[in-house]
């Protein structure tokens, strides 16, 4: 079975713990079977392996969120980045090509695009499993998972099917309707719209010839920017006559607000916390190395992370976008695929960086041309390159690197180090990217 993850998304139902770079679905707020924490896309890409070890997956993201993903998931996992946003159609597209052309994947094999951000359990991954088998019956050119309501939601599309069965043709679409006419969709069979379907490969690449002129995988790659930004649901669910819907009866909750991850969080407290006796359904995520003391609070998520502090009654948290978008500045942490990146402090003409490496990890080799930068080694051992030349790295050393300079750092083991940057003009796009066989 193939299956395409779409992980993309913006930062602000869960600030300040997800910003531009760190989406909801690389916050570790569950727990694996061993008790350790887990994101959502930890989470997902397990669950996916317990139900079909065999299965093939693909992640479709964008360039933010791809270091996060090898950091979470590791290097060997299959990522297709899109140059550019484009709405999920070009995204689903690309992530095909990418499996045809670049995979090997034949036209005839069936294909499931889920998001990777639901809180389900596994028996939502089987029944992923079941819409790749019945695509291939050929009984219709598009099957999807409609999710069984448990109230008439104003929050999702709806699929109203021909019957009640548990598979069945789909008879219409309905966009987000208001309470009462939900309810109304749920007197004929409704179900929720959750954007999880399958086809046959060789469907999908014969519609997108139809639309867009390319060659192949890496043809579509370059013209990427020039497509047309457009969902897959008006694309293409929503011109194709020859669709079929199954019903899933499992658990499946939406947890893109604070109020509904609270729901489902393993602890009512992560990090530095306490609350007293008079708290009652109260949820404290801290990320900062201070500690937060509550009293009294009834009905409220409170999150700090270096990108802010929220302190909110939980169903009021589920509207903060307009005000997070007043307060939006650049992100102080980032997971990169060596490890992590941590804003400490920033000041007119420098700001200073925690940077922690994995042990046998290594970056880039790059260089910026409007800032130096002095590192100081806090805790293990590595080697830097600077200029082609090699240097070993030990708790204590510091090391000053000019602008224009060619540098990077391996991770021998788990390394940390405060990086003082100086300049002007202090930027993540002043950076350019070498090969070590240049030097």
């Amino acid at each position: 079975m193939n299956i395409i993850l779409l992980s993309g998304g913006s930062g602000k139902r869960l600030w300040p713990l997800s910003n531009d770079i760190r989406s909801k679905q690389f916050i570790k707020l569950f727990k694996d079977d061993a008790g350790n924490y887990e994101s959502m896309v930890q989470r997902v890409y397990r669950q996916i392996a317990s139900v079909d070890p065999s299965a093939k997956v693909t992640i479709a993201t964008s360039k933010s969120q791809a270091s996060a993903i090898h950091n979470q998931l590791g290097e060997k996992v299959s990522v297709c980045v899109e140059p550019c946003r484009r709405d999920t159609f070009p995204a689903i597209l690309l992530a095909a090509a990418y499996l045809h052309d670049e995979l090997g994947v034949s036209e005839e094999e069936s294909v499931a695009v889920c998001p990777v951000d639901p809180y389900v359990d596994d028996s939502y991954y089987s029944c992923v499993e079941e819409l790749g088998e019945i695509v291939q019956r050929n009984q219709a050119n598009l099957t999807l998972m409609g999710i069984e309501p448990t109230y008439p939601s104003e929050k999702y599309g709806y699929i109203i099917p021909e019957s009640s069965e548990r598979i069945s043709r789909v008879k219409e679409f309905k966009e987000k309707p208001d309470r009462e006419t939900a309810q109304k969709y749920l007197e004929r069979n409704a179900l929720w719209n959750a954007g999880v379907f399958a086809f046959r490969l060789g469907y999908l690449i014969e519609k997108a010839h139809s639309l867009f002129s390319f060659t192949d995988y890496r043809d579509l790659y370059a013209k990427y920017e020039t497509l047309t930004k457009i969902s897959f649901d008006y694309a293409v669910v929503e011109k194709e006559s020859s669709i079929q819907v199954v019903r899933y009866h499992g658990d499946w909750k939406d947890v893109g607000t604070w109020n509904m991850m609270a729901e489902v969080m393993a602890d009512s407290i992560k990090g530095r916390a306490v609350m007293d006796d008079a708290c009652e359904n109260t949820h404290i995520v801290n990320e900062l190395n201070i500690p937060i003391i509550c009293m009294g609070c009834k009905d409220m998520v409170i999150a700090a992370s270096g990108d802010g502090i929220l302190v909110s009654d939980k169903e009021r948290s589920g509207y903060m976008k307009p005000y997070v978008e007043q307060v939006s500045a650049d992100a102080m942490y980032a997971e990169k695929s060596w490890g992590t990146y941590t804003v400490m402090d920033v000041q007119s003409g420098s700001m200073t960086v925690k940077l922690s490496m994995r042990a046998g990890e290594r970056m880039t080799y790059h260089s910026h041309d409007y800032r130096e930068e002095v590192w100081t080694v806090v805790s293990g051992t590595g080697k830097a390159v600077v200029d082609g030349m090699e240097q070993i790295l030990r708790t204590g050393d510091v090391v000053t690197v000019a602008a224009g300079c060619r540098h990077m750092i391996l991770a021998e083991t788990n390394l940390d180090i405060v990086e003082v940057q100086i300049g002007e003009n202090i930027s993540v796009a002043d950076k350019k990217k070498y090969s070590l066989e240049e030097e």
